[in-house]
């Protein structure tokens, strides 16, 4: 009997077993059917795609590829005889393919033009006024990377011409005295202001200890460059006339714009750009 009764009650077991495993079944069918299931997730439902915003940058000038200047000479070239006066040169007498980038005033401090000469490693002559650039020497100062130098144009940027000796004096060995306080060396090179200059500011230049008064031959302006030369093309030892020119001169362009098309004249006209002090 005892067996007997095992055995049924196993057989009730499997039979419980199976009909739970058949509802089972059943719900996930009803399921599937009516919606109240949910079904299997795709990797592509679990991250969905995704199109990133397309960023703008403001697309940045080619550089130029400037040419190499020669090596400087080994000896200066000769320059006029002036007497008790310091020489003027509008262009340096040498044959070398080269032209002369010289930078005036000061009144502007751009940073952006900063990077784009110090990436192009170009070199040129800063002739700062105190009265534009005396607010922050320390702009020009890192100016001077690669060998860059400070040279002379007077303390307030006067007309020089006909001032009685005492002031042009004054007015040039201040800022003798200024530069050489601001950034340990004195200067060697002067420009008057404007190119105006007579006798008086001639001597005057000589007793202040500088070796040359510097005029140009061409002149970088905002609407382009011109040629005071006499001639359309550049010339060996060209002397370039350019500006820390400030925002409202330049009508719309930017420093950099002008410094570029520039450099890219130079370029192209078969020049490259050396530093003045090497020859003067």
């Amino acid at each position: 009997m005892g067996t007997r009764a095992g055995q049924q009650r196993r057989a009730g077991a499997s039979v419980r077993r199976g009909l739970l495993a058949v509802l089972a079944a059943a719900a996930v069918l009803a399921g599937s059917c009516t919606g109240g299931g949910r079904a299997p997730v795709t990797p592509e439902q679990n991250h969905p795609a995704h199109t990133p915003t397309p960023t703008h940058s403001p697309t940045r000038p080619a550089l130029p590829r400037l040419l190499s200047p020669p090596p400087p000479p080994r000896e200066k070239p000769v320059l006029p005889a002036a007497g008790r006066s310091a020489p003027v040169l509008d262009r340096v007498p040498t044959r070398d393919r080269v032209v002369f980038l010289t930078i005036d005033d000061g009144i502007a401090k751009d940073p952006r033009f900063a990077r784009l000469m110090r990436q192009l490693r170009v070199p040129f002559s800063m002739f700062l006024t105190d009265s534009m650039a005396g607010d922050d020497y320390g702009y020009f100062d890192r100016l001077r990377h690669g060998g860059n130098r400070v040279q002379n144009h007077t303390l307030t940027h006067p007309s020089l011409t006909g001032l009685p000796y005492a002031r042009q004096r004054a007015e040039i060995c201040g800022q003798q005295a200024r530069l050489k306080r601001e950034f340990g060396r004195t200067p060697t090179l002067f420009r008057p202001p404007r190119g105006h200059y007579d006798r008086t500011t001639l001597r005057a230049v000589a007793d202040c200890g500088l070796r040359a008064s510097l005029l140009w031959g061409v002149n970088m302006q905002p609407d382009g460059l011109r040629y005071d030369n006499g001639a359309d093309r550049l010339r060996p030892g060209e002397i370039v006339l350019f500006h820390f020119f400030p925002p409202e001169r330049l009508g719309g362009r930017t420093l950099t714009d002008l410094t570029l098309e520039l450099l890219r004249t130079i370029t192209e006209q078969g020049y490259a750009v050396a530093r003045i002090e090497d020859y003067v």
